[in-house]
């Protein structure tokens, strides 16, 4: 039975569901969360070795003999160095799209967050102030209509696409951008320019991996070119915004909210510009972590390691 062991599985299962698929591939041991300076004594017996987030760099897979696959437990694998993985003769593989319609939902939620403000009332409401309104009904802020707005999708993968759909359901009008323009475009999906997306948009939402080209491509010049009444939605990565410009336009006014689910460092630091911006709703990166999603993924993931078992490897991104 090889040796399986699961770096950091607490935000994948934090108890509510099980590991029997994998420990039924090998001898399995799982930590909840490993230390950069436990990495390499907790992986060293490990034929077969899962991660979330903790980091797999050249160094590391050097001091790691016995080691012949890395899983990564989610989509995006840049915490695995994949080149120096393929130089040892060390296969990874990643889990894509176990929490599409998890971020779709998510996605949305922040962006009614931003326009109808139902956390804020609620809090409102039970602090007592329907109870003194003068009033059958009261608002804080302007609530925003999303029917006939202008939907800009950055990114148009898989959860770009799905992102599309629903904003069409809201009757919303949706223009795209990406590396290059699909030959499936989906009906009534207008195909644009960032530049143009970004001019046009009511709501731009960021659905692009995270490369060396799209590292702060939400910048003060990008968001110079956005409507003052937009709202900007990141689901993607944190990096694919320039922080302190966000900031900046949102206390400015230049912008009408945002709504995030990822920020630049994880968790963020205390000084971050954003956790104190105008009319930003941030959420701790939880856009896939919805139960169902988790278990796909956890499915996924041991449906990788038995593949690889069987000498006919899937996922394998390196």
């Amino acid at each position: 039975m090889p040796r399986i062991v699961v770096l950091d599985g607490y935000t994948t299962n934090p108890g509510d569901l099980d590991w029997q698929a994998l420990e039924a591939l090998g001898d399995l041991t799982v930590h909840d969360r490993t230390l950069p300076d436990q990495i390499v004594t907790r992986a060293l017996p490990a034929e077969i070795l899962l991660t979330n987030k903790t980091p797999l760099h050249r160094e590391t897979l050097a001091q790691l003999p016995q080691l012949r696959y890395v899983g990564v437990m989610a989509t995006g694998y840049n915490v695995v160095d994949a080149s120096a993985a393929r130089e040892r003769g060390i296969a990874v593989a990643n889990v894509p799209g176990y929490s599409t319609p998890s971020v779709v939902q998510h996605t949305f939620a922040l962006l009614l967050e931003v326009t109808n403000h139902v956390g804020e009332h609620a809090v409102a409401v039970r602090a007592g102030a329907w109870v003194s309104a003068l009033d059958f009904s009261f608002w804080n802020r302007s609530l925003v209509e999303l029917q006939g707005l202008t939907f800009g999708v950055v990114g148009y993968g898989t959860i770009g696409r799905g992102v599309a759909m629903v904003a069409q359901a809201f009757g919303m009008q949706v223009v795209a951008t990406g590396r290059r323009r699909p030959s499936d475009l989906a009906a009534g999906v207008t195909w644009l320019s960032l530049e143009e997306l970004l001019a046009q948009a009511d709501v731009v939402s960021l659905h692009c991996p995270l490369t060396p080209e799209t590292r702060g491509l939400i910048n003060a010049a990008a968001l110079a070119r956005m409507k003052p009444r937009s709202f900007l939605i990141n689901t993607g990565r944190g990096p694919l915004v320039d922080e302190a410009a966000l900031a900046v336009a949102l206390n400015e006014g230049r912008l009408a909210g945002a709504g995030l689910d990822v920020l630049s460092h994880e968790p963020p630091h205390a000084d971050n510009p954003l956790l104190t911006a105008k009319n930003c709703v941030i959420t701790p990166h939880q856009a896939w972590a919805t139960r169902a999603a988790r278990s796909r993924l956890l499915a996924e993931c041991a449906a990788n390691v038995r593949a690889y078992l069987d000498s006919k490897p899937r996922n394998v991104v390196n």
